[in-house]
């Protein structure tokens, strides 16, 4: 008897695995898989960020035949970007289009150095993916089992002031204005080397902040997030290029790893699309935020490309060798260097 049941047992195992596989095969489709990622993204919907995350699960849908599904969460409904990159990391989620957090490896930030870049021809090869900054970012997501798919570009960086600027265009002048920071070093002391008054305080407070008085004004976002987020407490808008804010496509290197070649193309296929797409869209982007904010009655103070370029000499000079450690001296040294600086 017990041999019979063995035999039963094992017929049924076979009979199991055989349709199994025959159920596997039907969901494949030229070496495409059925699969269902989760993508998030830190904007609301109907943002530009919301839109390309639309057009890229639509790449991914319409290359694969419909077997590759995206589900879109904006607004950091996954958790906080950082957190949701250590998820990615840990294989919990697929896929986010964010900055990079830095809590788990400052060297990161690397991306966002004061002054890196002044045009957005520049920073359309310093951020190419072949770049060795961009090598460098994608090995540091790698360490956390991250596989960057892209750059994301969104604005260059600026001051907004709710009292009206001293000496915007000069970077000599103590301004004896206090400005909120992110509590990155990298923005602290730029924000000293423009001659601001610099106070970390956490994004989600800096409203409050300006609104209330404890500071003047802020560095560390762009015209797009202050119009946003800031429009109805500060009278300034500062376009001092201070950095160049990008953010990136990256999947779980778990996930990654287990696709197939022909998905593997599909995925960076629809990438590069979006890439290449953004970069075409984020200048003129930048721009229409810049009148918003004018038509939303801030005033968008003249900053010329020769007071910026003053302002990136100073940074470089001063701020660059404070910072260089938190990326790495060396790694530091060979991006500076592969930039002509």
């Amino acid at each position: 008897m017990k041999r019979f049941m063995a035999f039963v047992l094992m017929f049924v195992l076979i009979l199991g695995s055989v349709g199994c596989g025959a159920a596997d095969e039907a969901s494949v489709a030229g070496g495409i898989q059925k699969r269902t990622w989760k993508l998030g993204h830190v904007r609301p919907t109907e943002t530009s960020t919301d839109e390309d995350a639309i057009r890229f699960k639509e790449a991914l849908s319409e290359a694969s035949d419909g077997q590759i599904t995206v589900e879109i969460y904006p607004s950091s409904q996954l958790g906080d970007y950082s957190v949701v990159q250590e998820r990615i990391g840990m294989g919990d989620i697929e896929m986010q289009l964010a900055p990079a957090g830095t809590s788990v490896d400052k060297a990161l930030g690397i991306a966002s150095i004061p002054y890196l870049t002044g045009s957005w021809d520049e920073a359309e090869e310093v951020y190419n993916m072949d770049s060795k900054l961009m090598q460098a970012v994608a090995d540091r997501f790698d360490e956390q089992g991250i596989k960057l798919l892209a750059p994301y570009p969104k604005y260059f960086g600026g001051i907004v002031l709710a009292t009206e600027p001293v000496s915007p265009g000069d970077p000599t002048v103590d301004k004896g204005i206090k400005i909120r920071v992110p509590g990155i070093k990298s923005f602290e002391e730029n924000a000293k080397s423009l001659g601001y008054i610099a106070t970390p305080i956490a994004f989600s407070e800096a409203f409050t902040s300006i609104q209330t008085g404890i500071v003047d004004g802020a560095i560390g976002s762009g015209a797009e997030g202050y119009y946003s987020s800031f429009r109805d407490v500060i009278d300034y808008y500062l376009p001092v290029k201070s950095h160049f804010e990008m953010w990136f496509l990256y999947m779980s290197k778990d996930v990654w790893d287990g696709l197939s070649d022909e998905e593997k193309e599909i995925v960076q296929g629809a990438a590069s699309e979006l890439a290449e797409g953004r970069w075409e869209r984020a200048e003129i982007e930048e721009e229409n935020y810049l009148k918003l904010l004018d038509e939303s009655g801030v005033e968008v103070v003249e900053i010329t490309d020769a007071q910026v370029e003053e302002m990136a000499a100073k940074a470089r000079k001063e701020v660059w060798p404070k910072i260089k450690s938190d990326y790495g001296e060396e790694l530091f040294d060979e991006i500076i260097e592969s930039l002509g600086y």
